[in-house]
């Protein structure tokens, strides 16, 4: 894999295929985990190292899984993946464990995993695939943390509260002091709809106004070369 590859695939994953904002995939855990930073970036790294390990895992043994059986096959390897996740929060992070519940092992029916696994695992080589399935998830660790962000700002007035389920000592950080009343919906189910689109909506705002500044830009004009005319006679 060259740095033109590379970059590709980090774009691709990051901005121009997010599949949050553009292929709108897993919609049900980041609307549903994204009440804070913490919970909704824990939840995406832990779904970062399942397609990455999946989409290395799927490619290496494309060649030997039979077309017909691909997809339990990759959902058995995807399982696989997440159980380790799982009882690895159990073991090491138990308290965001129980807060995050049922989404961690939701991570096997989350259709971004297994759209990388056959899109792309299953047709390319295991380094192109691993950088694939690190940016796509990085991607959605980008998406999961802004909209924790702004419900967690907007609905508590603070950021990162929780962290000390992940680091001991630390505590949440209050930018509207104790007395902000707080707005409940930002942290409601309908909030996460709310900021969620106006997310997308920002997304839409600065990709056309991409493509009409390129569409605008003069392009340069090539000089033709001078033919010379053949000398008429007197």
């Amino acid at each position: 894999m060259n740095l033109q590859s590379f970059r590709e695939s980090a774009w691709n994953g990051l901005w121009r295929q997010n599949t949050g904002l553009v292929q709108l995939l897993g919609l049900c855990p980041i609307l549903a985990v994204s009440t804070s930073v913490v919970n909704a970036a824990s939840l995406g790294l832990a779904t970062v190292v399942v397609m990455a390990v999946s989409n290395f895992a799927v490619a290496s043994l494309r060649n030997f899984i039979p077309y017909e059986i691909r997809i339990p096959v990759f959902i058995l390897i995807i399982a696989a993946l997440t159980t380790v996740v799982d009882l690895s929060f159990n073991a090491y992070f138990h308290d965001l464990y129980l807060v995050l519940g049922i989404f961690i092992p939701l991570i096997v029916t989350n259709c971004i995993v297994l759209a990388r696994v056959e899109a792309f695992a299953a047709k390319n080589d295991p380094v192109s695939s691993t950088v694939d399935g690190v940016m796509m998830g990085l991607g959605l660790v980008c998406l999961l943390a802004v909209l924790g962000g702004l419900r967690e700002l907007v609905g508590n007035g603070t950021l990162l509260s929780g962290i000390e389920m992940v680091f001991p000592g630390l505590s949440a950080i209050s930018l509207f002091g104790p007395d902000y009343p707080g707005f409940l919906i930002g942290i409601l189910p309908p909030g996460a709809f709310f900021a969620l689109g106006c997310l997308i909506a920002l997304s839409n705002l600065i990709r056309s106004r991409a493509a009409r500044h390129k569409t605008a830009a003069p392009h340069p004009t090539v000089p033709t070369p001078a033919t010379d005319q053949p000398a008429s006679a007197a």
